[in-house]
């Protein structure tokens, strides 16, 4: 909440900055965690709901752990150990069957 100023009425705000931690690569800070394509409960948390890979900065890990959670979800995604995209097969049934269908003749210019 703002604090009003005896001189002025108009209310200011204390000089609080937001300083942001920096970021550590939890796999520089912990030796004993090992990156596996079959570790997935650990790799789930570097897609996002989409299925989509999670890019450095919202992880946070370095460049060389980048580059092998990427491997070994690619890896884990090809022998169907992680999802491709979202929702299962038959929630993407149901949103193929829920789009407008478009017509099939040819636009005249």
């Amino acid at each position: 909440m703002p604090v009003q100023s005896q001189t002025n009425k108009r209310p200011f705000r204390r000089n609080r900055r937001f300083t942001p931690r920096p970021k550590v690569c939890q796999f520089c800070g912990d030796p004993t965690l090992k990156l596996d394509y079959k570790n997935v409960d650990l790799l789930r948390r570097s897609i996002t709901e989409n299925g989509k890979i999670r890019p450095r900065r919202q992880t946070g890990t370095c460049a060389k752990h980048q580059r092998a959670i990427a491997r070994e979800i690619k890896r884990a995604r090809h022998i169907a150990l992680l999802p491709f995209t979202e929702g299962s097969l038959d929630e993407q049934i149901e949103k193929a069957k829920n789009r407008p269908v478009r017509s099939r003749t040819r636009r005249q210019f």
